[in-house]
């Protein structure tokens, strides 16, 4: 199956490559190495094609921003969160770490503020 890497925004093809299975196609808010590249994975679209009378999947377009996995980030209830989500201001998310401090670390915040 083809899996295209678009540049999220204006939708510029990036990359493209052939996995075996959907099942190993990323989903959105994970990081996805390609090419000696690293994206974070924001939106997966599935295009489908009319053949004989029913749709079928023909490629995965995945909505891609250029971004190294951060030394930070963490598995963490199934899925990646950047700094520590034990931290209340946490956001828990791939994107941001918190308000307080985006850049981070959270060991240097002020405001860290464990559960």
């Amino acid at each position: 199956m083809r899996v295209e890497l678009r540049q999220i925004g204006s939708d510029r093809l990036l990359d493209w490559l052939e996995v075996p299975e959907l099942a190993e196609v990323p989903h959105p808010g994970r990081w996805l190495e390609a090419g000696g590249r690293s994206f974070l994975v924001l939106q997966r679209r599935h295009r489908y094609q009319l053949r004989n009378g029913c749709y079928e999947l023909a490629s995965v377009a995945l909505q891609v921003k250029p971004q190294r996995q951060p030394t930070d980030a963490r598995w963490w209830q199934n899925q990646w969160v950047i700094g520590n989500p034990d931290c209340r201001f946490n956001a828990r998310s791939p994107l941001l770490r918190c308000a307080v401090l985006p850049d981070g670390p959270c060991e240097r915040c002020s405001h860290f503020a464990g559960p």
